[in-house]
Parts: C-alpha cells; structure tokens; sequence
C-alpha cells in the first residue's frame, strides 16, 4: 500500500484488479483493528486510528467494513492478537527495503519474507540495518480540481514543507509532527477526498538503476505486497 512516495507508484497501485483489492482491504482491515485496539474505538480520540481510518478511505474502502473492522477491535467476533515486526534488507543493485508487518504468527511471517527477498536474489539485514536512509514524512495526495493558489497556501500556512501539481493531482509534503495539521486545514478549507493520506518513510538516499535492474526491484515491491502478512513496503529505488 506504501512504497516508494512519488505518485507514479501510488497511481500504479489505483489500477488493482478486484481480487487485488481486496486484499488491500484485508490488510486495511488489520491496521484499522490494531489501531482501535490500542485506544479508544473512536477515530477523533486515536490518533492512530484516525490515520488508519484516512489511509483507508483513500483506498476507496466502503464505509461499512471500516465500522465493522473498529467493531470487531472491541470484541465483536475477532480476538486475534497482531503484533508489528520491521524486516531489513536489499533487493537487486543494492536497493534498500523496509517492511512492514502485521502478524499473529512470527515464525510464519519471517519465513514468508525471507523465501521472497531470497528468490529475488536478495537478503534480510539486520535491524538498523537500511532504516537510517529513510525518515519519517507525512503524503497528502489530492484532486487537482481546487483552486491551486488557495490550497498552496492552506497547506504552507498549516506548516507543509512542499507542495506541487502533478499531473491532475496536488502532491504535499509534510514533517511527520505537522501532519495532522496539514491535513486539517485542507479539510477545513473544503478538501472532500484524499487520494493518499498519510505518514510514510520517505528515502534520503536513493538507488538509480537501468530498466531491467527496475523491473528487478519492483518484482519484489509486488512479490512482497502479495504476502498477507505485509502491511506496507518502502525502498529507496530512484523513479
């Protein structure tokens, strides 16, 4: 669901098959449930559940299986415990991956990542390992539909440390302690829909490669999307 934060790779992921999504959902599902269990059930009182809750409606993920997902995290028909695990490592050319894991099944979980970074030529780090090349940023995509110059200012205003036009969209960038904020006075100011909304790791040093070495890197990013148990992806391929 994360990756890489250019919007490239964000609008690749818009284009998920039904069977795809749905496990988008699935996964959605166990971030919403985990954050809800680790405070109050309601999103303007959990900080974290409020970003779990804004990360899923822009994945277009219905309304209802959001309340059902906060619902079971208070006991309606769903005890199972995740616990959060951070994996290491390099892909081709020396790529830097983190991922992010949601699992109630450690052996499992490990054994899945490693046999995947494994058939794609990669290894497993330590911790600390790759984590110093990346810091902790807040995205804010949105429809390029408002007036430019007045969200520029919103979101300046709120404390954003950049913001640009992409293509149709509105890409801002934020320091992860004014993130909230931000998104805030966008809301405040009319903003009906983010496309993406929230905190991510963001590469300070990044890998260029030619086009196979890429398809190389983002086999994995897929490959490793694919496991139940990942929760979110980042590397520092340049793109």
């Amino acid at each position: 669901m994360s990756g890489h934060s250019k919007w490239a790779t964000i609008h690749r992921k818009k284009g998920l098959i039904d069977a795809q999504r749905g496990k988008v959902f699935q996964k959605l599902t166990k971030e919403i449930m985990v954050a809800a269990k680790g405070g109050s059930p309601d999103p303007n009182q959990n900080a974290a559940l409020r970003l779990a809750v804004d990360k899923a409606k822009s994945q277009n993920m219905p309304k209802d299986n959001i309340q059902k997902a906060i619902e079971k995290a208070a006991g309606m028909g769903d005890n199972a415990n995740y616990e959060s695990i951070r994996y290491e490592g390099y892909g081709h050319g020396g790529v830097a991956f983190m991922v992010d894991c949601l699992t109630d099944n450690r052996n499992r979980t490990a054994s899945q990542v490693r046999s995947t970074f494994t058939k794609a030529g990669g290894n497993l780090g330590t911790d600390g390992s790759v984590s110093y090349m990346f810091e902790r940023r807040g995205t804010i995509v949105i429809p390029g539909e408002y007036d430019e110059d007045t969200m520029m200012m919103t979101a300046l205003d709120a404390g954003a440390d950049d913001f640009e036009r992409d293509d149709d969209t509105y890409v801002i960038t934020t320091d992860q302690d004014n993130f909230i904020k931000v998104r805030d006075a966008l809301e405040a100011a009319g903003v009906k829909e983010f496309l993406q909304c929230e905190l991510t790791y963001v590469p300070t040093i990044e890998v260029e490669l030619d086009e196979e070495g890429t398809e190389k890197v983002m086999n994995l990013v897929d490959n490793l999307e694919d496991l139940d148990d990942v929760q979110d992806v980042y590397y520092n391929l340049k793109g």
